[in-house]
C-alpha cells in the first residue's frame, strides 16, 4: 500500500483508545513472525502518566548528540502517524511507514490464516511492530521507547531494556488503568524487570510505594529523582538550567523545554543518561512538539496538550509565573473522556478571552457543553480551530495566544500554523 492508504487501514482499525488491546500475546506473536526485530538494539523504556514524551526527547537528544544512532518511539502523533517513528531525531520517510506496513501487515494476515492470533492487531500494536522493524532496518543502537498506555500490558512491554524510567503517575484513563492512583502505578510499574536498573521520578506517595514494592519484588534498586537536590535554578519562560546535587555527586543540566514541570523531567532524564554513561550536554537540543511550544513570536502563539488534569496544572502555573502582567487568549477543545470539570476549573478562568471549539473527531466535547459547564457567556464558540485562529484576529502587542487542550486539537493548529 503506499502512505495514504497505509494510514487509512490503520484508522479503519478503530479509535486507538476505544480499540485498545491490552495484553502481550498479539504482539508477540507477530514480533516473533518478523524475526524478533525488537532484539537487535539496547531500549530505555519509559512509562508514565506525564512527562514521558519530554524525558524521552531529552534522552534521545543526549544519546544523538553523543554520536550514537538512536530511534525514538512516542505517541500519539500530533499531525501524521509517521511521527511517531523518528531515526536520528527526525520522523521516517512516508515511503518507509508504508514499507514498514506491508511487512507487518503480511505477518498479520499469516498468523490470522492459521488461527495463531484470534484477530488483526489493533492500531497501537500494529504501529509498535511497525517501529521495530523500521528501527532493525536502520541498524540504530539505541532505542528511546515510549509506553503508549499503562506499561504491564502495553505493546511495547515485550522488550527486555538497558533502562527503565518511570515519570510522573497522576490520573489518566482510569477506565482502563483503574480509579485509583496505586492501581495505575501498579500498571506503570508493570515495565520493570528483574536485573534491569531503573530510574524514578519524583511520585505521589501512594503511586511510590507500589513502584518500590514491585521493584523490590524484582530485587531492583532505583534511582530515585526525589533524592536529588535542585540548586542554582534559573527559570525563564522558554527552559532552565540548575545543578542537582546528592551524596554521590552534582549533575549542570540545561533544558531547553519551558514549564516548571520539565525540572523534575529533565532531571529524570539526566538521571537516565548518568546511569548510561552518557554525556547530558545534547539534552539542550531536545525539541518537543505541541508541548509549551512557541510557534510565533510576534504576536506570541504558544501550542501545549494539556489534556489531563496534571497537564493542565502545569499550564497554568507556567501562565502565572511567565505571563502575568500580559493579556491571555486561549483557544480550547478537549475530548469527551478527560476529566473537564477540574480542567476547566485550574485552566480556563486564567484567560480574559476564550474560545471554545473542538478537534475534528468524533469524541471531541462539543463547545456548547464547555461553555454551559463554566457558566461563562462571554465564551466565544467556534466550529474548529482554523476558525477560533481567525476569531482571535487581530492580537495587541501585549497578548499571548494558547491552543491548548486535546492533542488532537493542538496537532491541528500546528499544521495550520508551522510550515
Amino acid at each position: 500500500m503506499n502512505y495514504p492508504e497505509s494510514v487509512q487501514f490503520l484508522y479503519s482499525l478503530g479509535n486507538e483508545l476505544k480499540t485498545v488491546k491490552l495484553g502481550l500475546q498479539r504482539i508477540q506473536a507477530v514480533l516473533d513472525a518478523l524475526g524478533n526485530p525488537e532484539r537487535r538494539m539496547r531500549i530505555v523504556h519509559v512509562a508514565g502518566t506525564n512527562g514521558k514524551g519530554s524525558t524521552c526527547a531529552m534522552i534521545e537528544a543526549a544519546m544523538r548528540a553523543a554520536g550514537r544512532r538512536t530511534g525514538l518511539f512516542t505517541s500519539p502523533h500530533l499531525v501524521e502517524p509517521a511521527e511517531r517513528i523518528q531515526i536520528g531525531g527526525a520522523p521516517v520517510s512516508r515511503a518507509d511507514f508504508s514499507r514498514a506496513f506491508d511487512a507487518v501487515h503480511a505477518a498479520v494476515d499469516a498468523l490470522i490464516e492459521r488461527g495463531a492470533i484470534d484477530g488483526h492487531t489493533s492500531y497501537f500494536e500494529t504501529i509498535t511492530a511497525m517501529g521495530f522493524w523500521l528501527f532493525r532496518e536502520a541498524a540504530i543502537e539505541w532505542l528511546v521507547l515510549e509506553v503508549g498506555l499503562g506499561g504491564r500490558l502495553d505493546a511495547t512491554n515485550c522488550v527486555t531494556p538497558e533502562l527503565c524510567v518511570i515519570t510522573p503517575v497522576d490520573f489518566d484513563h482510569e477506565q482502563y488503568l483503574g480509579g485509583t492512583l496505586e492501581s495505575i502505578a501498579f500498571e506503570k510499574a508493570g515495565i520493570l524487570k528483574a536485573g534491569v536498573p531503573a530510574v524514578i521520578a519524583p511520585q505521589h506517595a501512594e503511586a511510590m510505594a507500589v513502584i518500590e514494592a514491585r521493584a523490590r519484588e524484582l530485587g531492583v534498586e532505583p534511582w530515585r529523582a526525589a533524592e536529588w537536590t535542585v540548586r542554582d535554578l534559573e527559570m525563564n519562560a522558554r527552559g532552565c538550567r540548575y545543578r542537582a546535587e546528592n551524596a554521590e555527586g552534582a549533575l549542570e543540566v540545561r533544558c531547553p523545554l519551558a514549564g516548571e514541570h520539565q525540572v523534575q523531567n529533565s532531571l529524570t532524564a539526566a538521571l537516565a543518561l548518568s546511569r548510561l554513561g552518557v554525556d547530558l550536554a545534547g539534552m539542550s537540543d531536545a525539541v518537543w512538539p505541541g508541548r509549551l511550544e512557541r510557534v510565533s513570536e510576534q504576536p506570541e502563539v504558544i501550542l501545549d496538550g494539556a489534556h489531563n488534569p496534571a497537564g493542565a496544572r502545569a499550564l497554568a502555573a507556567y501562565i502565572k509565573r511567565f505571563y502575568g502582567g500580559r493579556r491571555v487568549r486561549m483557544i480550547y477543545g478537549t475530548m469527551r473522556d478527560k476529566a473537564i470539570e477540574e480542567i476547566a476549573e485550574v485552566l480556563l478562568p486564567l484567560a480574559q478571552d476564550l474560545v471554545l471549539t473542538a478537534p475534528d473527531s468524533p469524541r471531541a466535547l462539543r463547545p456548547a457543553v464547555i461553555r454551559d459547564f463554566l457558566d461563562r457567556p462571554g465564551a466565544r464558540i467556534a466550529e474548529n480551530v482554523a476558525q477560533a485562529i481567525e476569531m482571535m484576529q487581530p492580537a495587541q502587542e501585549n497578548d499571548v495566544l494558547f491552543i491548548t487542550g486535546s492533542l488532537f486539537l493542538v496537532g491541528e493548529a500546528r499544521a495550520l500554523l508551522v510550515k
